[in-house]
């Protein structure tokens, strides 16, 4: 039987901060108490925050590191371990490491076939070489041709957590104003805008051909393999509707108020970007996170293409959202993970997972110093 206490610490449970002591057995918070413990063998943490282990339900900080520069493929071993060391430094114990499936343009990361991932992953995890714990999430481009044979591999995996329904289509949803989407094109993508406005012409001949079909089988597989549905870029009441027709649990970035407010309204769990908190404002032009928090329709956070945002995030809704620090971590904590059926994890409460990381203010930001995963320290 493996101990740990952990005192003379700012613990963030639930409903309150309170200074005190944790004892882990196994893995598994065993107590929680304020003052001092009277254990021999403990670590002092000097006064700064114990939080839960943050838990990321879409990344796709992956994707940078198997594709650092454009058509530059790095081998997947190599870029799965710099993506898992980025993440547990940043505090993340728990990650769905998004994998999109289908590229309309055939021409980027989401065109290949990631499957060799899943192998990697086993083999790594096999080693305990891994430092956060990983699962992933499927995001399915609905108007890609290729969709269904990409996922494919993903079907039966058992680390299959999350599946998202995708469609990116100039002129909708993410991409409402075209003038956001060609800047997004020409600059990431290295388009020329002749060759924008010829996909733009090209794109509602693709969508209609294959979004609907796809829409339909990947909420069927869901449904019948019990695993959670996000629909992405929500942007009208029509598109919440039609989530939760589909058997959505999650809105994921919806893009005006309007949609986020009627997504908490009819149960969906909204998830919105933790760089939008960070910077202030959507880079798409679409709502601002701080907005929906504002209005208290933010259910959790996503670093999506930012590890270290997620973090962060959380202290900018306590100073400017007026969130409670514990209000603030259950946003990139506790909620995330009830969101994808990880019940076992996410808060500092006796029974769960001590997936902890420990945490200092400086000025007002918050500094990563120690992560444990299933007490494990693992940064």
């Amino acid at each position: 039987m493996k101990e740990q206490v952990f005192r003379n610490a700012r613990l963030v449970l639930p409903t309150e901060t309170l200074h005190g002591c944790v004892q882990v057995r196994d893995g598994r918070i065993a107590d929680i108490h304020g003052g001092r413990s009277a254990a021999l063998a403990t670590l002092d943490l000097d006064g700064d925050y114990l939080l839960p282990g943050l838990v990321e339900v879409h990344t796709d900080n992956l994707e940078r590191h198997v594709m650092p520069r454009p058509k530059v493929v790095f081998p997947m071993q190599g870029a799965v371990q710099a993506h898992d060391a980025e993440i547990a430094a940043a505090g993340i114990t728990t990650v769905l490491d998004a994998i999109g499936v289908g590229d309309p343009y055939g021409d980027g990361f989401r065109s290949r076939d990631q499957s060799a991932l899943l192998g990697v992953l086993d083999r790594l995890e096999a080693a305990g070489s891994l430092r956060a714990d990983h699962h992933i999430h499927v995001r399915c481009e609905l108007p890609a041709p290729n969709a269904l044979e990409l996922f494919e591999p993903f079907a039966g995996h058992a680390r299959l957590r999350l599946i998202s329904l995708m469609d990116h289509t100039p002129g909708q949803r993410q991409w409402t104003d075209l003038e956001h989407a060609r800047v997004y094109y020409t600059g990431k993508k290295g388009w020329s805008d002749k060759q924008f406005d010829q996909e733009v012409r090209m794109a509602p001949q693709r969508q209609a051909r294959h979004a609907a079909p796809h829409r339909a089988w990947f909420a069927d597989f869901a449904k019948r393999r019990g695993i959670a549905l996000a629909t992405h870029d929500d942007t009208t009441l029509a598109h919440v509707d039609e989530a939760c027709e589909l058997g959505a649990a999650m809105s994921e970035f919806p893009t005006t108020l309007a949609a986020a407010r009627h997504a908490k309204a009819r149960g969906l769990a909204t998830v919105a970007g933790a760089p939008n908190v960070v910077r202030g404002g959507s880079h798409s032009g679409n709502v601002s996170a701080m907005v929906l928090a504002r209005e208290g329709v933010l259910d959790a956070l996503s670093s999506d293409y930012v590890p270290g945002s997620l973090l962060l995030a959380a202290w900018l809704l306590t100073r400017d959202a007026g969130f409670s620090l514990s209000e603030a971590i259950g946003v990139v904590s506790r909620r995330p993970a009830q969101a994808c059926g990880l019940g076992d994890r996410g808060a500092m409460e006796i029974g769960l997972r001590a997936d902890l990381i420990r945490v200092k203010d400086i000025e007002g930001h918050p500094v990563v110093r120690e992560v444990w995963r299933d007490s494990r320290r693992v940064a």
